[in-house]
């Protein structure tokens, strides 16, 4: 019955642990893709951006 309770607090008490890391693996592809798409990104909100002073 002891390893039930310390099997399941050490299956519960990673929970935080896989978040963080899950969290920082999503910022990295985020990163990463701005990077490789940095010029499109970048034409595409001046785009938007000239679209909009214009219709004001």
């Amino acid at each position: 019955m002891v390893l039930f309770y310390k099997a399941r607090r050490f299956i519960t008490g990673r929970r935080e642990g896989m978040e963080m890391v899950q969290v920082a693996i999503l910022v990295a592809i985020a990163i990463i893709l701005g990077l490789i798409f940095k010029s499109e990104i970048t034409a595409f909100v001046n785009k938007t951006l000239d679209a909009l002073n214009t219709g004001f």
